[in-house]
Parts: C-alpha cells; sequence; structure tokens
C-alpha cells in the first residue's frame, strides 16, 4: 500500500511539473530573472552611474564670482587653482606616455589615481542681471557673493569679516557638482589664510589648528565589513525573489486547474487529497527551491564582483575577505532557504487555492506579498536581534538570521529553532491546504463574488451584503488612500487629519455599499444585541486585551525602536485638549474602523468562507492596516476578538463599545499619568514584571473564557427560539 502511495505521488509529481514547465512565466520567473536580469541590472546600473560620474568630470560649468568686496581676492585664487589643476593634468599625461613603454616590459608601476577633467568657464558677475533666474535657465551654474559678514541664525557675525554665499541649484545636478569644487576652493583658501595669519604672529601652525591628534580605528574584520554591508540587502532580496519563483506555480496547480477545467478530472481518480496535495506541494516546493539555488548563485556572483571592486578600489584589505570563509554560512544559508522555501510554498498554495482563475489568484497574492514586504524589511532595522520570540516570527526569523550568518554572529540554538520552525509552519500549512482541498464550497464557488463597481446600477439587485472581490478593492483602495492622501492630512493638519483620515475609512466602503444597493443594516451588523450576548462580548473582548498586555510588554522589548517611535507619533497629535484628543483618536477610529472591517469587509468574506476563516482574515488585515511591526500580533488579536463579537452578538456595537475603551485607555494615561499611576499602578511601567503578567493572563484567559461561553450559549438560545 505504501508502495502504491508513493508510485501515485511521484506519477502527480511529474505531470504536476510537465505542466508548471510549460508555463513561460514560471520558466522566466525561475530562470531568466535570476540568471540573467539581476546580473544585467547590476552591470547596466554601474555602467550608467560610471558615465554620468564621467560626464561630470568631463564638463565645463559656467560660474560667476563677485570681486568688489574682496577686490578679485576670490576670483584670482578660483582662477589660480584651475590653471594650476590644468598644469598638473597635463604633466601627468606627459608622465603616462613617457611611462608605457616601463609598463610594456611587465614592470610594476604605482597607480595613479585617474584626475578629473573638468574644465571652469569664469563669467563676468556684472554681465549677469539676475543670476537666480540663469541658474533657473542653467546657463549659469555657479554664482558667488561677497557681503559683509553679518551672521545668520545660528552664528553671529564679525567685524571687517568677508562672507563668501555659495548659491547653487539642487535639482541641477551639474550645478550640485560644480558647488562642490567651488566651495572646495573656499575652504582651502580659508585654510591657507589661517596658516598664514598664524605663522606670521609665530606661533607653530599645526600645533595652534590641531592642539589634539585624534583618529578612530574599525576593528571590525574586513569579512565582518562585506557581511554586514550585504547582510541588510541580501536577505531581503532572497525572500522576494523565492516568493515571485513560487507565486506563479502555485497559481498555475491551484487556480490554473481550475480555470482550464481539470481539476475535476483528476478528482474523479482513484487518488486521495493527500496524494494530489502532496505532488502539487513538492512541484511548487521544488520550483522554489531551484529558484532561490538560482538566486543565491546570481547575487553571490554579484558579491564576489562587488569584493573584487572594493579591493581594487582599497575600500578593504585584499587578504582580508575571501570566499572560503563564508562558505560555512552560505551552507546554513541554503539550508534556511530550503526550509522558507517549503514554508512560502505551502503559504502560497493556500492563498490561491481560494480563487477560481489566474486574474483573480494575482489579486490574492498582493496582500500576501506586501505582508512578506513589510516583515522583510526588518533586515534593515537596526538592533533587531534573532533572540527570544523573534525566531520564530515567519520571514523576519529567515531575514535576521541570513544577515547574523553573513556577520558572523549566530548560534547553533538560533538556527535550529528558525529552521525546525519553519518546517513546523510548512507542516501547518500543508494542514490547511488539505482542510481547503477538502471543502468543495472553496473549491468551487459559484462565482459569485465579482467586482460590482464596474457593472451598471441598473443591473444591480437590492439587498445582500457586498461581495468578496468588492471587499478586496475597497480594503486595497482605502489602504492607499489612507498612505498616502491620509499621511499628507496628518502631516499638515496634525490631529484634525488623523479626523480626516478615519471619515475616508469610513466613507468609501459606505459610498461603495450603497451605489452596488446592499443592505446597510445587515452589512454593518446595525442591530441592537441581547444584553446577555453584550455582556458576554464585552468580557471576551477584555479578556483579550489583558492578554495583549502582556504580550505588548514582550514585544516592545524586542522592537524598541518601533515601540518608540509608535508612541512619538501618537504623542505628536495628543496636543489639542483630552476632549478633542478623545474624540479623534479613540471614538473616531472605534466606529470608522469598526464599520469597514467589522461591517463592510467581514459581512463579505463572512458570506463567501466560513466564519473561522473570515475572522482569521479580517485579523490579518486590520493588524497589517495599522502599519506596526511591534504592534502587528496585538492588533491582529484585538481584530479577531472583534470579529468573534460581531459574530456571536450579530451586532457591531459592542466591538465599538470595546475598541473606544481600549483606545481610551492611551488618551488617558497621555494626560492623567498619576490617575493611572493611582488606580493601575502595576500597568504603569515601562515593561511589565513576570509576576504581573503572569497574574494578567490568568484573569485574562479566565475572562476570554467566561465571556464566550456567555455569548455562545446566548446565541444558541436565540438560534433555538428563531427556529421554535
Amino acid at each position: 500500500m505504501k508502495s502504491y502511495n508513493k508510485k501515485v505521488v511521484k506519477t502527480l509529481f511529474k505531470k504536476e511539473i510537465l505542466d508548471v514547465i510549460r508555463d513561460k512565466k514560471t520558466v522566466i520567473m525561475m530562470l531568466v530573472i535570476p540568471v540573467i536580469l539581476y546580473p544585467l541590472i547590476f552591470v547596466v546600473a554601474l555602467g550608467i552611474m560610471s558615465s554620468v560620474q564621467s560626464g561630470l568630470q568631463e564638463r565645463t560649468y559656467n560660474v560667476a564670482i563677485e570681486s568688489e568686496l574682496d577686490d578679485g581676492r576670490f576670483l584670482d585664487y578660483a582662477v589660480k587653482s584651475v590653471y594650476s589643476i590644468n598644469k598638473n593634468r597635463e604633466e601627468k599625461t606627459t608622465e603616462d606616455v613617457t611611462d608605457g613603454a616601463e609598463k610594456s616590459t611587465g614592470k610594476k608601476t604605482e597607480e595613479k589615481k585617474s584626475e578629473e577633467k573638468y574644465h571652469i568657464n569664469f563669467v563676468s558677475a556684472d554681465t549677469i542681471e539676475d543670476f537666480k533666474q540663469a541658474m533657473q535657465d542653467e546657463t549659469l551654474d555657479v554664482y558667488v557673493e561677497v557681503v559683509p559678514d553679518e551672521g545668520d541664525e545660528n552664528e553671529e557675525g564679525k567685524e571687517g569679516r568677508i562672507r563668501y554665499i555659495v548659491y547653487y541649484l539642487s535639482s541641477s545636478t551639474n550645478s550640485n557638482y560644480a558647488s562642490d569644487i567651488i566651495f572646495d576652493f573656499v575652504e582651502k583658501m580659508n585654510q591657507e589664510m589661517s596658516e598664514k595669519t598664524i605663522s606670521d604672529a609665530g606661533l607653530d601652525v599645526e600645533l595652534t589648528l590641531n592642539p589634539i591628534s585624534y583618529s578612530y580605528k574599525n576593528v571590525a574584520s574586513g569579512k565582518q565589513s562585506m557581511g554586514s554591508m550585504l547582510g541588510s540587502v541580501l536577505p531581503f532580496l532572497l525572500i522576494i525573489s523565492l516568493l515571485m519563483g513560487t507565486m506563479y506555480p502555485a497559481i498555475d496547480t491551484t487556480a490554473g486547474e481550475k480555470e482550464r477545467g481539470t481539476l475535476e478530472t483528476l478528482l474523479t481518480l482513484p487518488i486521495t487529497n493527500r496524494q494530489m496535495i502532496m505532488g502539487k506541494f513538492l512541484t511548487v516546493a521544488l520550483i522554489g527551491i531551484i529558484s532561490a539555488l538560482l538566486n543565491i548563485l546570481s547575487m553571490g556572483g554579484i558579491a564576489i564582483y562587488i569584493v573584487k571592486i572594493m579591493k581594487s578600489s582599497g575600500a578593504i584589505k585584499g587578504a582580508d575577505v575571501t570566499l572560503s570563509e563564508f562558505i560555512p554560512a552560505i551552507l546554513v544559508g541554503i539550508l534556511a532557504i530550503l526550509a522558507f522555501s517549503l514554508f512560502i510554498s505551502a503559504v502560497t498554495m493556500c492563498v490561491t487555492s481560494f480563487a477560481k482563475s489566474y486574474k483573480e489568484a494575482n489579486n490574492y497574492i498582493t496582500p500576501l506579498m506586501l505582508a512578506v514586504l513589510f516583515i522583510g524589511y526588518i533586515g534593515f532595522i537596526p538592533n533587531v536581534s534573532l533572540e527570544g520570540g523573534m525566531a520564530l516570527v515567519p520571514v523576519a526569523n529567515i531575514c535576521l538570521l541570513i544577515k547574523n550568518l553573513l556577520i558572523f554572529k549566530v548560534t547553533l540554538e538560533s538556527v535550529a529553532v528558525v529552521l525546525i520552525s519553519n518546517v513546523l509552519y510548512a507542516f501547518l500549512a500543508i494542514l490547511l491546504l488539505g482542510r481547503i482541498y477538502d471543502s468543495e464550497s472553496i473549491l468551487f464557488n459559484d462565482g459569485r463574488g465579482g467586482l460590482q463597481l464596474f457593472e451598471k446600477r441598473s443591473n444591480l439587485k437590492k439587498g445582500g451584503v457586498p461581495t468578496f472581490s468588492d471587499a478586496w478593492f475597497v480594503l486595497l483602495f482605502v489602504i492607499v488612500l489612507v498612505i498616502y492622501l491620509g499621511g499628507l492630512l496628518q502631516t499638515e493638519f496634525g490631529i484634525y487629519g488623523v479626523a480626516g483620515t478615519q471619515l475616508i475609512i469610513l466613507s468609501i466602503p459606505l459610498m461603495m455599499a450603497i451605489y452596488t444597493k446592499k443592505d446597510l443594516k445587515k452589512t454593518y451588523s446595525l442591530r441592537l444585541p441581547k444584553a446577555r450576548a453584550a455582556a458576554g462580548a464585552c468580557i471576551f473582548i477584555l479578556g483579550i486585551i489583558s492578554v495583549g498586555m502582556v504580550i505588548t510588554s514582550i514585544v516592545s522589548s524586542i522592537f524598541k525602536e518601533s515601540s518608540e517611535a509608535t508612541y512619538e507619533s501618537l504623542k505628536d497629535i495628543m496636543n489639542k485638549g483630552f476632549i478633542v484628543t478623545l474624540f479623534v483618536v479613540a471614538l473616531m477610529p472605534a466606529i470608522c474602523e469598526e464599520m469597514m472591517f467589522r461591517g463592510y469587509v467581514f459581512a463579505a468574506v463572512r458570506e463567501r468562507y466560513r466564519p473561522i476563516v473570515a475572522m482569521i482574515f479580517v485579523a490579518v488585515c486590520f493588524g497589517l492596516y495599522h502599519m506596526s511591526i511591534s504592534r502587528l500580533f496585538v492588533t491582529g488579536l484585538l481584530g479577531f476578538a472583534l470579529c468573534v463579537s460581531t459574530y456571536y452578538t450579530k451586532s457591531i456595537f459592542p466591538g465599538m463599545l470595546m475598541h473606544f475603551i481600549n483606545n481610551s485607555y492611551s488618551v488617558v494615561a497621555y494626560y492623567y499619568p498619576k490617575a493611572i499611576e493611582k488606580g493601575l499602578s502595576f500597568l504603569a511601567v515601562e515593561k511589565l514584571s513576570v509576576t504581573s503578567s503572569i497574574v494578567i493572563s490568568i484573569v485574562g484567559a479566565a475572562l476570554i473564557t467566561v465571556g464566550f461561553i456567555i455569548m455562545k450559549t446566548s446565541k444558541k438560545g436565540s438560534e433555538a427560539a428563531v427556529s421554535e
């Protein structure tokens, strides 16, 4: 029997591999991008940068210098400096020609640094009527104004001293480059005049200008410096390329088969769902692994090329960085990438299994890509270590492990935790995939759920709740508006901009629901709950908030910088008084965010999928919407609890109330910290003690249990009454 199972899985695996390889998109993502596109982009970008830099070094720049106040002193100095540079350049050229014979004999000669070949055309300042307009027209690159020194905002002026003001156009690359040249002349003239003044006074120039001698040295080895540079970028590129490598085969083996109509035929064969899933999963995982290895080879080749460039330029010592030193890190990194490939393959297949076509699957995969990008960014954050709970965070643990491997700061325990956790997550995702394939309602949905926004309003029927596609569109559209328009409003108007952002969150789904003729009462669960069910919901959410406090305390110690940044951003908007802040920060989100997430989105998703799936989906979206790494899990957990409340009470109002109470605590703690210290002294600390954490967790768990039992029994009682 076992040999039969293996034979079936092997046959299915071969079939899936052939189907995937026939897909041009998969081949392009697996072979063309890592093997050809990455090196080509790097080489082309390097060539363009070199060409631009070379062009800047060989241009002629127009410079005007006022000469009346300083009797032409700086103009004469600049002219002499340019003449000296040109003369040295000509002498170097003659030496290079003379040394040609010596170089041809194979003798080692000292490498000469290439001289810049720019030219400066000194324009008379008297002929320029409006130098700012001339710079805007780019007929003039730099203008030097000579004025008496009257000081500025941060510095007092000195009587009798002259100030040189170098004007340039920051939007012009040529003007920027020329201003650096002229400013360098100003600094050199200033240095020479200082030395002359000190020397004329009979003092030691070096000792007077530099009364102390100082220097700093980097004790990191060349391999650590190189690893630090690669460790910030390489993990991010690897996880993204791995996701892109698994994305198309996952779509093809799931949604692609539905669209082609071959899934029904496959299910009629004498095979089990487990065998079919294993064949598909092994196919996607293999393609992902091949894509990952090709990406490693491609990026490794680019890294070696960068090392050679840095060695030749003297940025790192040639003997201090060798490829052999990175071999252990590369081997462990390959194991980590393989483990992550199993995880991301399973997750991608779970997401795409809900789609019925290629187009729909591409829409579903977008949030997954955003989530991976968001979490993968953690590799760029300094001082985030692979310790404690971070080793268990998907995506983040892989990024941090590869980063630590490259700087040679990793332990065997952390490697084991990361590898085992990713394999475990992959196993759990495969189990979920099995549940999906056991559900005919998911595999063969009836097609309801298309985007109704672009349909004629006269063709739309009144009633019902939004479709799943409507929810996706609104969710993505609102998030984009919040990021761009909301960010602009908050920057310009502070707390009133936050109010404007909340109105965006409320109005977009509401207008969509009205336009598509949805039942607003059913969509937003606008009904008064039973008193017993509402009490149970409040107790349940209060328990979740209690447990969330403990989790927040733990996570804040791991993501200290992110937590501090979140607190500082909150402080910036809490400056308009207690009542205004309470209204905008606590009440408006409780109404607007609940109406969107637990109302519009939850109703749409719940109509198509099972309640638990809908709750998890809305919770993840709610956590990602708040865009805080330190509060991602806690916010998602609260979002899940609010969904549970809405589902069991059939009302959005208990969730609104608890959302308001949760947000109000932050406002009260900010304006009345002493009251919090007196009433809740165990919470008025930066980090909860172990004892407080245990007590709060136990109390929270008890509240969650009691609240859930009350809600569930109340719901059963209501259903029984309706059936009677």
